[in-house]
């Protein structure tokens, strides 16, 4: 359908309308912002040759400008036979406002160039682009050139410098302006709020608004919007400060307004009060996809992130569809975060589809999320996929691919992929590095985490906290305890991290001594201590035999602390009174705890049976636990142990039945060793390794030198005299003992030889490592999925205790 302008062209197609007339239609266009029009009049100007005078050359050319066309715009003014500064203030706007920062300063300089007297909206024009740019310099010079042109200061351009300034990072500048300002209103006010606010000082933030109250000036959404985001920062008196903001809003009766409601929402979440944000949320009419995404994101926040709170954050998700909201980029992104917490990876799949609907997979926060959530649910070849097909992929691209590889106990996968991020020019950032010391730490490779280190040192990243923090929680799983103290030592401000790996540290170290004085200066500190730090207490105290400092340990975590014990700590108690003898007080405990059917604790208490040959309590704990666990090999084995131990063979035959009966089996001892940056594997009897000769060779000269000492258990001496074909001469061939013996074929003597495996140490196997490191003069560590063995001259640092 033709509009009326459309209607009436045709009949003056050959004559000319005048220029008040083109004036208004062009202004019309341009107030609508519907350009059709304005380029029909453009259009029959041109074609009726009609002459336009400057007025309505300079209307034409912002309407191009506010409509976005700049390159019909440029042609224009180059076409134009006289500019005046107006023409000049639009093209150098219209740049501006279509982010064109480099081409408005060029524009900006011709004027100068062309003698003109430029006024305050030339000014103004420029110093937004050096706001925008961050241009200090350029601004420095605008602001001296306002100075000297005698433009004065009307408030537009006082209000301009103090926001170029505080966008330049220099607040003390903007403050000058503020101060030796002849007229300042409330633009004035909330550039400089925001300014402060924008450099996080927000005690000088909280002065200016109540000098700013005092002055009788009102708050608008602006620096309600500016002041509630400080707020968030959750500084000291955040809390009172954001109270007192929303009581103004209500006083105003700006509470309801979607830009203070989604301000006072995202508030009250960053700090931690989600009731309030939630009522905030529930009271507003008509929520926008800006106050969804805010709630939502208070929901995920990762420091208060619980499982009841991720599915309230899907909740909105499917709320915000059922009203017809469109999803953003940002809220596809936080639901997969989610998705990822709770392992609802159905849910996750489904969201995946819904973004390649809306052609959103390309964005890389989308990407990163989409990788992160197949790789935590065990998709490794689905999260590469996702990793391939975003564009643009950066260091948290790449940082959330190599974590999916090393949750998914894909370590040496995600060593590689780290060295093809350092091939690609890219920089690790320090949760990189973090994951990264964290799959050395899980294969022993000490060499490869001691690069890591210097390469942390070497760009600078190596004194943040949770870089220490790994590094930390890397030595000591690769059994450097020493070191793991030394790095502690050197962090500045350890927090609660830092405290409870040391101490977690020290306890599978078997230094119970150091853990329980680390914890007590932790709380003269006033660090106060949570559910991780009293695992590592309860591990020390259990592992050092102190079962009444264990157990006071445990009441402090409950009634002191207000900590509600959880499967990890009753398991401590059980273990910690199991290896005590206490067998009948421990199985009590577990019928107590609320987690009796959890098969951890009953195994706990089965590993306590056998240490104490107590095959009566063993049998019966054992049937509880392969009851709850049916498929699992440990609690056969276990079993089969005790009373193979104590001589009754019949039994033990019966147990090695049934398993086979169920078809369950016994998971194979495995023991590696890392030298010369290469891991190497060792099974039982293993015969696979190149040096295996060397290796057997140098096995059997040290067993012949046990066999020699007359102060050794008797029974340690005849499995090492049995012949080399028997059956119970296979425990002179352990994959521990053929491990450790190709560290000492392979290790200067000085450096100590550290093993990892798989399965606890046999009794025989413990026996003769102390023997090595006494006949050999080696130090000999030996971690095991329970705790460290540090053998010297003959002594392990368990004290046989475990």
């Amino acid at each position: 359908m033709l509009t009326p302008l459309q209607n009436s062209l045709p009949d003056y197609l050959g004559l000319s309308l005048d220029s008040v007339t083109y004036t208004r239609l062009v202004q019309c266009s341009a107030k609508t912002g519907s350009l059709i029009h304005g380029k029909v009049a453009h259009m029959h100007i041109i074609k009726t040759c009609f002459k336009p005078c400057m007025f309505l050359l300079n209307n034409l050319l912002y309407m191009y400008c506010k409509g976005g066309e700049m390159d019909i715009a440029q042609k224009l003014f180059d076409r134009m036979p006289k500019r005046n500064i107006v023409s000049w203030n639009s093209l150098i706007s219209g740049y501006s406002q279509m982010g064109f920062y480099h081409d408005a300063m060029n524009v900006f300089k011709e004027a100068r160039v062309s003698c003109l007297r430029l006024d305050k909206f030339t000014f103004l024009h420029a110093l937004s682009v050096c706001g925008q740019n961050g241009d200090l310099r350029l601004g420095r010079l605008i602001h001296a050139l306002i100075t000297v042109s005698g433009s004065g200061s009307p408030i537009l351009l006082t209000n301009s410098l103090i926001n170029m300034y505080c966008k330049c990072g220099q607040i003390d500048w903007a403050r000058m302006v503020f101060e030796n300002a002849d007229e300042l209103d409330s633009v004035s006010w909330n550039s400089l709020i925001a300014g402060y606010v924008r450099i996080g000082s927000n005690e000088e933030m909280l002065r200016l608004l109540v000098k700013m109250l005092r002055q009788g000036l009102n708050l608008n959404t602006y620096s309600l919007g500016s002041t509630l985001k400080a707020c968030g920062a959750n500084f000291s008196s955040s809390i009172q400060c954001g109270k007192m903001l929303h009581g103004c809003t209500v006083k105003l009766g700006l509470d309801l307004d979607v830009v203070v409601g989604t301000a006072l929402l995202d508030m009250y979440a960053k700090i931690g009060v989600l009731d309030d944000a939630t009522k905030i949320f529930k009271v507003m009419p008509d929520p926008n996809v800006v106050m969804y995404n805010a709630m939502i994101a208070g929901f995920l926040q990762t420091e208060t992130m619980t499982d009841e709170f991720a599915n309230e954050a899907i909740d909105l998700f499917l709320d915000m569809q059922r009203r017809g909201l469109k999803p953003s980029k940002f809220t596809f992104s936080s639901i997969l975060k989610a998705c990822s917490f709770i392992e609802a990876f159905e849910c996750g799949k489904q969201i995946h589809a819904q973004i390649c609907k809306y052609n959103l997979k390309s964005d890389e926060f989308i990407g990163n999320a989409l990788v992160e959530l197949y790789s935590s649910s065990g998709s490794i070849d689905d999260g590469l996929k996702c990793f391939h097909s975003t564009p643009k992929l950066d260091v948290v691209s790449w940082t959330s691919l190599i974590a999916g590889h090393v949750q998914n106990g894909q370590f040496e996968g995600g060593l590689t992929l780290f060295h093809e991020l350092l091939l690609s020019g890219r920089k690790p950032d320090e949760f990189t590095l973090s994951t990264m010391l964290s799959a050395c730490a899980n294969l022993a490779a000490v060499r490869s985490g001691e690069q890591i280190h210097a390469y942390a040192i070497k760009t600078g990243i190596g004194n943040f906290t949770i870089i220490q923090n790994s590094q930390i929680c890397m030595y000591a799983k690769c059994g450097d305890i020493d070191s793991a103290t030394m790095i502690f030592k050197e962090i500045k401000n350890p927090d609660i991290v830092s405290w409870s790996v040391m101490i977690s540290s020290n306890a599978q170290h078997g230094c119970a001594k150091e853990a329980l004085e680390l914890f007590e200066i932790m709380n003269d500190s006033g660090i106060a201590p949570n559910h991780i730090t009293f695992v590592g207490v309860l591990v020390a105290c259990s592992h050092g035999g102190l079962v009444e400092e264990g157990l006071r340990y445990f009441k402090i975590m409950k009634n002191d602390h207000g900590i509600t014990p959880n499967v990890k700590h009753s398991a401590c108690i059980v273990d910690l009174l199991g290896r005590a003898g206490r067998l009948a007080e421990a199985e009590i405990f577990i019928m107590n705890s609320g987690f009796e059917g959890d098969p951890v604790m009953w195994r706990s208490l089965l590993s306590a049976c056998r240490v104490h040959k107590a095959a009566g309590i063993g049998k019966h704990v054992a049937e509880r636990v392969i009851g709850l666990e049916p498929e699992a090999s440990a609690s056969y084995v276990l079993l089969y142990n005790i009373y193979h131990e104590s001589g009754t063979q019949m039994p033990a035959t019966e147990i090695r039945n049934l398993m086979k009966d169920r078809g369950v089996k016994k998971e194979p001892g495995l023991s590696w060793i890392e030298v010369g940056n290469v891991v190497h594997s060792f099974v039982v009897g293993d015969k696979s390794h190149p040096n295996s000769q060397a290796i057997y060779v140098k096995l059997e000269e040290m067993l012949e030198k046990i066999k020699k000492l007359d102060y050794v258990d008797e029974k340690l001496v005849s499995d090492a005299s049995e012949p080399k074909h028997s059956d119970n001469s296979m425990v002179n061939y352990h994959s521990e003992k053929l491990a450790v013996t190709f560290g000492m074929i392979s290790l200067p003597r000085s450096a100590p030889v550290r093993v990892m495996k798989n399965l606890r140490s046999c009794w025989h196997c413990h026996e003769t490592m102390k023997l090595f490191s006494k006949l050999e003069k080696r130090e000999i560590i030996i971690r095991d999925p329970i705790r460290f063995h540090r053998f010297r001259d003959g002594v392990c640092s368990c004290g046989d205790y475990w």
